[in-house]
């Protein structure tokens, strides 16, 4: 991505860097994502920290989020892990191509309740052409457990 766009703000690491920083601003950031991504908006995450090849983001626990044994609905972990390595991939490639989810799966190692906290750490290639990128994610819950790993599938087609 062009060092242009992020000082104008007009990539998605240019809109993080514009609010990131101020009062509210991750807040408004992440209404922001949930509003153009409508699906992940429902899920109420917040973005915490965002980077070339890093993401973390977090999803608090509520009724909405919740399954029959009051825990967070597996569906709602997928939908967290999708943003986590979606941003994480989307913030290198905004400018200079586009990618789509190709493929997800989950692997559920614990019961989750409370805020769950997802990363994701991915490179995405710098030659132009079509890529599918292999990326994992990890869900966390407070006490820092790993209740969820996600792998992703991203197909990334880098513009010349």
């Amino acid at each position: 991505m062009s060092k242009e766009a992020v000082v104008k703000g007009t990539s998605l690491a240019g809109l993080w860097h514009r609010f990131s920083g101020m009062p509210g601003g991750k807040s408004l950031f992440s209404f922001m994502v949930g509003r153009s991504a409508r699906y992940t908006g429902s899920i109420g995450a917040k973005v915490l920290h965002l980077e070339e090849g890093r993401s973390e983001v977090a999803m608090p626990d509520r009724a909405k989020v919740r399954n029959h044994l009051k825990s967070v609905h597996a569906i709602a972990l997928m939908n967290l892990g999708e943003l986590a390595t979606g941003l994480a991939v989307m913030y290198q490639v905004d400018g200079r191509g586009r990618g789509i989810l190709k493929g997800i799966g989950m692997e559920y190692l614990k019961k989750s309740r409370g805020t769950i906290t997802a990363t994701c750490e991915a490179q995405v290639p710098q030659e132009p052409g079509k890529h599918d990128l292999e990326v994992e994610g990890f869900l966390r819950d407070d006490a820092g457990d790993v209740v969820a790993k996600v792998h992703a599938t991203w197909r990334i087609d880098i513009f010349e």
